[in-house]
């Protein structure tokens, strides 16, 4: 029987199911960090459980750590309290931790992939919405409760339904300064953040199979936010490129055997699908959000939607939501007033992410009354990126260049953007408060968010590269 990508990693990873109940699910690799892991190791310890395989688990430190220069002097107190307890913990249970300094700490799905530790085939957990980023390599990944962080280091397994299953074609080729993020934010306004509930996304097409794993990690990592479990591209020489010498990929003969079982893992011919959508890239301008969730999006040059053309459901959402912004409906969205601009995050804080950053911004200023945060994903890609001397082109821009974490992408940790001030985002959620109580974010590409920073405004990155 023909079978897609993720009904393969399915079966693979089922160890027990009984008719009416949830399976007893198999899981390669648990991810954790300093929030959401605390509680699932005082149950183990409460009833005398030991960690079954820690040597599948790794930890970092992402969410809480201030990403000022002097980092280690931690001013709230719960933040330096979660910090020392993931510390303690992984001491006490034998999990890896990837500590500040020690070159590897980063955010959590950002430090996975680069260092070799998400593979093709593998079903990926973390205590954290945003596992499904690990997706774009061929992995079943997404996020679970404390819980059930418990019950993976208690056994290496959770219970799990079998997902519905969603296939969306990237069809056509993004134009220049237009990028992924694009891509998965003009999906998520298609079909809203309800669109996927319940299904794993498969993403495929032409443009998908184009894109460089930082893209497909920024597509994957997206999918949450239209209601996924998770999101996934097959495997292909693109995949394996990237993986190829990171520090805990198979090497030698072992490569060889991992990229020929790599390769089982794409969709049969004629293996279907509970439910396909189509996305015409080649008519796709930058995306930007309006609202007060991702779905509320649209291109740069529409203007804000009339609450009376969108479907009743939608209209009071609309209506709290650019009473929040203070956008008006039916007027453009291009030149709105910024205040801040942040690059960074699960979704952006990679090196790709900064070459097109750096690219816009050498030469340029950053507008007077914009306050810029340029965050790496990790200390890996931090390396790298003053490696090829980016941090000078965004120093010299005004731009303030940081240490590696979340950052203001939930502001639970030092960087918040003041009440009432207007942010332009790279991250992946634009909620109420999310950036700082009574912020107002929207979501857009890296290179949005550049030019905007440069024009103190809303900007459109297209005319950049024409």
């Amino acid at each position: 029987m023909a079978k897609n990508i993720i009904e393969k990693i399915w079966d693979l990873h089922v160890v027990s199911e009984k008719e009416g109940q949830p399976a007893v699910f198999a899981i390669d690799l648990q991810l954790m960090h300093e929030v959401t892991s605390a509680q699932a190791f005082d149950e183990l310890r409460q009833r005398g459980i030991k960690v079954a395989e820690p040597q599948h688990c790794v930890a970092t430190i992402d969410h809480s750590i201030p990403t000022r220069k002097d980092r280690e002097n931690i001013y709230d107190e719960k933040a330096k309290t979660q910090i020392v307890t993931l510390r303690n913990n992984c001491e006490e249970f034998g999990i890896p931790l990837l500590d500040l300094n020690s070159g590897k700490q980063g955010i959590v799905h950002v430090v996975g992939p680069e260092m070799g530790l998400t593979q093709p085939g593998m079903t990926i957990v973390c205590g954290d919405s945003h596992t499904a980023t690990h997706g774009a390599f061929g992995a079943m990944a997404f996020g679970v409760g404390t819980t059930e962080v418990g019950h993976v280091l208690a056994t290496g397994c959770i219970l799990q339904k079998k997902p519905k299953t969603m296939r969306v074609n990237f069809n056509g080729a993004l134009k220049p300064g237009v990028y992924a993020k694009d891509a998965a934010l003009a999906l998520i306004a298609k079909i809203g953040i309800g669109g996927a509930n319940g299904h794993v996304i498969e993403y495929a097409g032409e443009a998908a199979r184009k894109m460089s794993m930082e893209a497909r990690m920024t597509v994957s990592n997206m999918s949450i936010e239209c209601g996924a479990r998770a999101g996934i591209f097959a495997p292909d020489q693109i995949t394996y490129d990237y993986l190829k010498n990171k520090p805990h990929a198979p090497s030698g003969e072992e490569w060889d055997r991992a990229a020929q079982y790599w390769d089982s893992f794409v969709t049969d011919e004629g293996a279907t699908f509970d439910l396909e959508v189509e996305i015409d890239l080649d008519r796709l301008d930058p995306m930007i959000t309006w609202g007060t969730n991702p779905e509320q999006g649209m291109m740069i040059g529409e203007n804000v939607p009339n609450i009376s053309e969108l479907p009743k459901t939608h209209r009071l959402v609309a209506e709290k939501a650019l009473a929040y912004t203070g956008l008006k409906q039916g007027e453009p969205i291009e030149g709105t007033k910024i205040d801040w601009a942040f690059i960074g995050s699960c979704t952006n804080g990679r090196i790709e992410d900064f070459r097109v950053a750096a690219e816009i911004l050498k030469g340029k200023k950053i507008a007077e009354n914009v306050t810029c945060y340029l965050v790496p994903g990790s200390e890996a890609v931090k390396k790298q990126a003053e490696d090829e001397g980016l941090d000078k082109i965004f120093i010299e821009a005004g731009a303030d260049w940081r240490m590696p974490g979340c950052s203001m992408c939930l502001g639970m940790n030092d960087d918040k953007v003041p009440g009432g001030m207007r942010c332009i985002s790279s991250s992946n959620r634009n909620f109420v408060g999310r950036q700082g109580t009574g912020s107002i974010t929207h979501l857009a590409s890296p290179a949005m968010v550049a030019v905007s920073a440069i024009e103190g405004k809303i900007a459109n990155p297209v005319k950049f590269f024409n």
